[in-house]
């Protein structure tokens, strides 16, 4: 398939090739404990709960990270898979949620994902849009990808941040600014106005609530 002359293959290595074993060790300190309540306004704890309130018994965890939020919420389910692009990080998360025994799919989520299991109750795709290439409109053909892989009755749910019309504390102008240029972000103009359009053209419901510059999302059919 083609995809827009902002997303090709070095584009969306950028925004994931930044997770290495050294980041990823020192991960949960910087985004977690800091980004998150001093710059982003978006507290993990209300991360964590928004997790808690919508995983299912079977559950797709999209952008592995270091597994920080699905520790933290231990909430115990039917079965938990991680999906990521770059193995590094599906190795770390995988080990430190062993006790949950996760089944891994590497993939590109710009291509159709080759999958033929039982469908999720619930995907989570927490803070993944904002680091993949393109508009939002664009990107959004992640959603695509993931709606069959949605029980007719489950949930797809996330967090986002935005870069466009909501406010920025200077240090989150500056860091997302770096990010952007670096291509670890590519968020300068996400907008909740984007977000939500795109949920609401292939979900019937969709419930969106900011928290700073981070947008908590919902969607349903």
């Amino acid at each position: 398939m083609s995809h827009p002359n902002t997303i090709n293959a070095a584009s969306i290595e950028a925004g994931q090739a930044v997770y290495t074993p050294r980041t990823l060790r020192i991960y949960d300190l910087l985004v977690m404990g800091f980004s998150n309540p001093m710059l982003w306004k978006c507290p993990t704890p209300t991360l964590i709960a928004h997790y808690t309130r919508h995983r299912g018994p079977r559950h797709l965890e999209v952008g592995a990270g270091t597994g920080f939020i699905p520790d933290k919420a231990n909430v115990s389910g039917e079965h938990l898979a991680l999906l990521d692009l770059n193995p590094q990080t599906l190795a770390y998360a995988s080990q430190r949620l062993a006790r949950f025994q996760p089944s891994t799919l590497q993939a590109n989520l710009f291509e159709p994902i080759a999958y033929t299991g039982p469908a999720f109750d619930s995907i989570n795709l927490g803070y993944v849009l904002h680091c993949l290439p393109g508009s939002m409109d664009e990107k959004s053909v992640v959603l695509d990808h993931l709606r069959p892989l949605l029980h007719p009755k489950g949930v797809l749910f996330g967090s986002t941040l935005l870069g466009a019309g909501v406010a920025h504390n200077w240090g989150a102008r500056h860091l997302m600014a770096t990010y952007n240029r670096k291509g670890i972000f590519c968020n300068t103009a996400d907008s909740l106005e984007s977000l939500r359009k795109n949920l609401q053209q292939r979900f019937r419901e969709v419930h969106i609530q900011l928290h700073g510059c981070g947008a908590l999302f919902s969607a349903r059919n």
